[in-house]
């Protein structure tokens, strides 16, 4: 007995073991126990898998979660010992999965936010169909995995939008009731959520629901039991997520089709009411169209059903009916527009088939990337992230480019670049700012996704032609101003020096450049609407190189130190662009306001320090409080702001006092930031030295390639890669995926590359950290480089080899902690040996390109 038990100790099976197995099986360590129970031959089996266990293939995991309750202690065990045998080949099961099959979209839905939870959806799809749980604010709403009911199916996640709320039921009709009243229980058990398809059992109604969908098109399948009393609800008049509806109307086109619009009220974000227009189709036809208007059905029968709460229920009296299709094409344009984007996308009711073609669309997407090796849960973790970074940012043009402009006193139609053929260059799109994507989506695209730069900088010129800025964060065709500065600057720089330039660049410029000045983007505070703006404090930057706390303005995140950083590196991306475009004098003058990041520099305490209107610092500074954010800093604080210093790292290194006081303080802060999970404590981003739940430190562990110390830089992208890397419903982002963005660092971390400047300099270059797994292959896309594809590949990579030992790059010795985007886009193989101990006198004699050494 005594050398079993010090074999399941040596194993490692104990608590430990049944804490990490019952989580990795997403069940309670109680259940787990009580299926094992005392078997110590059972116990021997699964403690010899030992890693194993924690990389489930995921069904089977499903399987066992689902089946605790049903199963007798006999069978439990066999079951058990199958699922053992089973977990024997699970690399070779989880080798065959293709990269859609290894998205798991529950990840960290216990802290969904409105626009955080896709399913139903295509890549930066305009419809975005799947369950909603909770309804009621921009935060914590949308689909929340621990929620009990479904309240409705809605059509539109989206940065501050929302819209057409759907619900199939049974019995007696509720709609008239609000959600509270018709919602439903469900469970995870059956439940199926992957890219492009949902499938849930509503418990009260025993209505089976199938969602799937294309780009304009959401498409439901519902399965109702036999009987007299099915029906659909239209909850147009509902509040969803971000306010209440103004005004909706619905009316009945045939008895297999209705049409209608929702009007959004306008939020303190979004300044503008904004419809939502719809059309229906159905395969089968309804008996009734019923509505409501406050509560109170309209007993008179009509077609049309208006006000400011209303809404309509479809009504099936066929028992035989138990199979009912539903498209549901939407536009911010018009109803015509809406039924354009229906008939021209979903021609068919062939549910299957839309839906198939909605798993190969994302698959042809995910593929961009490939990777071999590294554990199943390291897999999703990866493939989840790169699909979060290919959503949250929406299509708002229809499929034959028509758009809403919302940027003048009223709205005004209007159509994207077209090409020879009359077809849409790229859509127009929707979505919250750039902040922070330097760190992220700025780079992740750039290398495999270079047409989306190209997308997205066309409907930002758009919106400077169309109502005289270039936008910080739209929405259904607003500015909201929202957070600060000026973000397209490195967006813009780092697709045009990477040579991703189908836009008007000369436009662009002109607008960015305004945006620099009083008057433009950046003296908008956040979400200030008022005309003139100089929330911002540009006047203040110009004329004394700093932003000053305390300037009396309407808006948000006046934040004078978080400004004049982001200011300053902002400027420099646009120096780099007047650079590539041959305008010296603005080159000089950015340039020179680049460096204005030194003006907030304390030599006393030795931090970014922010400054009264006076000129004086402020008091009672500390570079840590236990808060949202620091005063002077923007969701964060002078701990981790005091590194944002993109565009130069030397200079900064020299204001600390060299590099090996600068590595101490730097890694001295990892080493408290790792006690807190790299994150804020209760999300106060301003309670930790290191926070990787918000943009503004997310680059911060990839300083050391610049301070002399890239193993430092390996380590610590490593650990936070392991706190980051849950692939259950109750983590993987800290609760703040922002449309995409922290997916997007994922993909970066697990790669290996990154660009701590943005890749927004003349020349972009790419550092270099260890990957997680054996090989990375980045396709590459020929419309914009000449090379078939960039390989990462990895010698002797083991969960304990984090460290860089030497490196090649085609097939030549790679010194260096870095090396420049040409040679990406050329393609070719990087070559990685990694080791359990750092190899100190690698990747130090030239580190990566800084402002005060390239002078550019």
């Amino acid at each position: 007995m005594s050398t079993r038990r010090n074999f399941i100790k040596k194993t490692a099976l104990g608590s430990a073991g049944i804490a990490v197995a019952s989580s990795a099986m997403g069940m309670p360590a109680s259940s787990y126990r009580r299926i094992i129970g005392s078997n110590d031959r059972l116990n021997v089996a699964i403690a010899g898998l030992g890693r194993r266990l924690g990389a489930f293939y995921e069904p089977i995991a499903n399987f066992m979660k689902n089946s605790v309750h049903l199963l007798s202690s006999k069978v439990n065990l066999q079951i058990i010992v199958l699922l053992v045998i089973l977990a024997f080949f699970n690399g070779t099961i989880t080798a065959q999965q293709k990269p859609v099959d290894l998205v798991n979209p529950f990840v960290d839905t216990v802290n969904s936010r409105w626009f955080y939870f896709s399913s139903a959806s295509r890549p930066f799809g305009m419809v975005n169909l799947s369950p909603d749980t909770d309804t009621d604010g921009s935060w914590s709403s949308g689909y929340l995995y621990d929620s009990k009911y479904i309240r409705c199916f809605s059509h539109v996640h989206a940065w501050q939008l929302a819209g057409v709320a759907v619900m199939p039921t049974t019995g007696e009709f509720k709609g008239h009731l609000g959600m509270d009243a018709y919602q439903s229980a469900f469970s995870h058990d059956g439940e199926i959520a992957k890219p492009g398809y949902h499938k849930v059992f509503l418990k009260d109604y025993e209505i089976g629901v199938e969602l799937t969908s294309t780009t304009r098109v959401g498409f439901h399948r519902y399965n109702f039991p036999k009987s007299k009393d099915n029906s659909i609800i239209f909850d147009t008049g509902a509040r969803l997520a971000h306010g209440p509806t103004t005004f909706s109307k619905v009316w009945k086109v045939s008895d297999t089709e209705i049409a209608g619009v929702q009007v959004l009220k306008k939020t303190g974000r979004r300044p503008k009411d904004t419809p939502v227009y719809f059309a229906a189709k159905l395969n089968k036809p309804f008996d009734t169209f019923k509505g409501w208007v406050n509560n109170e059905m309209v007993e008179k029968q009509m077609d049309t059903i208006q006000g400011v709460n209303a809404g309509v229920g479809l009504f099936f009296n066929d028992e035989e009916a138990s199979e009912v299709l539903m498209k549901v094409g939407i536009s911010y344009v018009s109803v015509e527009q809406a039924r354009k984007n229906l008939n021209t996308e979903i021609d068919h009711w062939d549910f299957d088939k839309v839906h198939n073609e909605s798993l190969q669309t994302w698959n042809d997407w995910l593929s961009k990337i490939e990777i071999k090796g590294g554990t199943h849960k390291q897999q999703v973790k990866f493939y989840t992230d790169l699909w979060h970074a290919l959503q949250g940012r929406r299509i708002i043009s229809d499929v034959d480019g028509k758009y809403t402009d919302m940027t003048g006193e009223s709205p005004v139609t209007r159509t994207v670049r077209l090409d020879e053929n009359g077809k849409p260059l790229f859509p127009h799109y929707n979505f919250d700012a750039w902040w922070g994507s330097h760190w992220s989506l700025n780079i992740l695209w750039s290398m495999a996704y270079p047409e989306l730069m190209d997308g997205f900088s066309n409907t930002m010129i758009d919106m400077y032609k169309n109502g005289g800025l270039i936008p910080r964060g739209p929405s259904g065709g607003n500015y909201t101003f929202v957070m600060i500065g000026d973000p397209s600057v490195p967006f813009f720089a780092a697709a045009y020096n990477k040579g991703i330039r189908n836009y008007d660049i000369e436009k662009a410029y002109e607008g960015l450049r305004k945006n620099a000045f009083v008057g433009g983007s950046r003296d908008h505070a956040g979400y200030e609407h008022n005309t003139p703006a100089y929330g911002g404090g540009m006047q203040y930057y110009i004329e004394n190189g700093w932003v000053p706390e305390g300037i009396e303005a309407k808006g948000g995140h006046k934040d004078g130190a978080s400004m004049t950083l982001e200011y300053a590196y902002q400027d420099w991306c646009l120096a780099q662009l007047s650079k590539a475009l041959n305008k010296e004098e603005d080159h000089k003058l950015f340039m020179k306001r680049s460096l204005n990041y030194k003006n907030l520099w304390n030599p006393e305490t030795k931090m970014i320090h922010p400054r009264e209107i006076d000129g004086s610092w402020i008091k009672d500074f500390k570079p840590v409080v236990e808060s949202f954010n620091a005063r002077g800093f923007c969701e964060s604080n002078s701990a981790i702001y005091t590194h944002f210093v993109p565009q130069d790292l030397e200079g900064l290194i020299e204001l600390f006092g060299g590099k090996d006081v600068y590595n101490d303080f730097l890694n001295e802060s990892f080493i408290k930031g790792e006690k807190l999970d790299f994150v804020g404590a209760n999300k106060n981003h301003a309670a930790s030295w290191v926070d990787y739940g918000n943009q503004p430190g997310t680059g911060m562990a990839h300083l050391f390639n610049y301070s002399g110390a890239p193993w430092l830089t390996q380590k610590w992208v490593r650990k936070v890669k392991e706190v980051y890397g849950d692939i259950t419903p109750y983590g993987g982002y800290k609760g703040d995926e922002d449309q995409g963005q922290m997916g997007a660092l994922g993909t970066l971390m697990a790669m290996g590359l990154f660009e701590l400047d943005g890749g927004a300099s003349v020349k972009p270059y790419y550092e270099i950290t260890s990957p997680i797994f054996d090989e990375v292959t980045i396709h590459l896309n020929n419309d914009y480089y000449p090379g078939e594809k960039f390989v990462i590949k990895t010698s002797n990579n083991k969960p304990e080899n984090i460290y860089i030992q030497s490196a090649k790059l085609n097939n030549s010795n790679l010194d260096n902690s870095w090396f420049y985007h040409d040679d990406f886009a050329k393609g070719g193989i990087l070559e990685l040996k990694l080791g359990e101990q750092p190899n100190k006198e690698w990747g130090v004699k030239v580190p990566p390109p800084s402002f005060s050494q390239s002078k550019n």
